[in-house]
């Protein structure tokens, strides 16, 4: 007979098949931080009249659609 909780056995066996959500979830906040943080300052610069190029400018929002959409796909797989 086990004496380990049930509650804390299924804890224990879900971080054990997935052992880096949360490590991967501070991750993606902080790279969808970073991103958006990043498209604000071009737009900043877009409005004062300095040229930007337009690949910079698509890179930055494909990681601001980028690493929500990841973050949120991830959610779902852990609850």
């Amino acid at each position: 007979m086990s004496k380990i909780d049930p509650e804390l056995k299924k804890k224990l066996l879900k971080e054990s098949q997935a052992p880096f959500n949360g490590l991967r979830r501070i991750l993606w906040i902080a790279f969808s931080g970073s991103a958006f943080l990043g498209l604000l300052i071009m737009f900043f610069k877009m409005s004062s009249g300095s040229a930007l190029q337009q690949n910079n400018l698509l890179i930055q929002l494909g990681a601001c659609i980028l690493f929500p959409s990841l973050l949120f796909l991830i959610g779902k797989k852990i609850d």
